[in-house]
């Protein structure tokens, strides 16, 4: 068993890196995030669990949590798997959801800049989105990095962003603030807006990653009606091209944009990031399915603003 140590590869924060720990299934290298990673672990006897998805083997136990085992093979091939004793769990924290994850072997640890992380082309996906977040180089070899955000929402639909939780918080008044969404994910980036729109916050700009965000802001900074431009600024942690700490650090190291908020909405909000964030000057930052407490927050920045 394998303890993947966060303090030991902690980056230095805004400097647009990621750790990246590649691993093998069916001899194909695939990797993710290290800051999802809690643990790596010798595969173990997994309990079924009656009704479940396909893919979910069922739970286990190993000490004082209970993980759900996904068959990662099963769920990329689509057909069954044969389980071998050298298999490994990669067990996963995010989205407050702890999830171990089936692979054939781990390879190593990389580090990266997202500047060299490309956006999979539309072709390498028969599905409505790529379950894909980037296609790295690393060490002379191609990284497909997986989006695991998509795979678990995919298998329990419940566990994202619902639309219900906005209409919870009753009628609300229209407000014309301009909010500057940034988000590669086509699905959260769309729910986001329809979430942010429910909610009275009707002008929205989505950017697909953190440097369209950056290119964009440094366009209109100079402009008489920058506030009415941008009022608020959500962004993502994991983007191709410039990801959202860096984005964050160059809005609030510039002495005209610093102005606006900036909230962190990202899966990878845990205690390590939350420090990273608070460093770079992030005004909030939340995990990404708590959208009610999103539109909170953003009510209570704009207010803030006004005063």
């Amino acid at each position: 068993m394998s303890r993947i140590m966060k303090s030991e590869i902690l980056l230095e924060s805004g400097t647009n890196e990621i750790e990246i720990m590649e691993f093998t299934i069916y001899g194909s290298l695939y990797g993710i995030n290290v800051a999802k990673v809690r643990e790596i672990m010798m595969s173990d006897e997994v309990k079924p669990m009656p009704h479940a998805h396909p893919v979910i083997e069922g739970i286990f136990k190993p000490r004082d949590i209970v993980l759900t085992v996904v068959d990662l093979p099963k769920y990329l091939s689509g057909t069954p798997t044969e389980k071998q004793p050298k298999d490994l769990f990669i067990v996963t924290n995010f989205n407050k959801l702890h999830v171990a994850f089936r692979v054939h072997t781990v390879v190593g640890i990389s580090r990266i800049s997202w500047a060299d992380i490309q956006k999979p082309d539309k072709t390498i996906s028969g599905r409505s989105e790529s379950i894909a977040t980037g296609i790295a180089h690393c060490n002379g070899e191609l990284v497909t990095i997986l989006d695991f955000e998509k795979i678990v929402a995919e298998i329990a639909p419940e566990t994202g962003i619902q639309l219900d939780d906005i209409e919870k918080m009753g009628k609300r008044e229209k407000n014309n603030a301009t909010i500057l969404v940034a988000e590669d994910s086509i699905l959260l980036s769309k729910m986001i807006r329809e979430s942010l729109q429910k909610a009275g916050y009707e002008n929205i700009i989505r950017m697909d990653n953190g440097q369209e965000a950056w290119d964009y802001l440094s366009s209109i900074k100079d402009e008489p009606d920058l506030e009415e431009r941008v009022s608020l600024i959500i962004t993502d942690i994991e983007m191709p091209s410039m990801d959202g700490h860096r984005l964050t650090k160059l809005v609030k190291d510039d002495p005209i944009l610093r102005k606006i908020p900036v909230v962190i909405f990202s899966s990878l909000i845990n205690e390590e990031m939350r420090i990273k964030g608070k460093q770079l000057g992030a005004d909030e930052q939340l995990s990404k399915p708590e959208i009610a407490h999103l539109v909170e927050v953003i009510d209570h920045l704009l207010e803030q603003k006004r005063r």
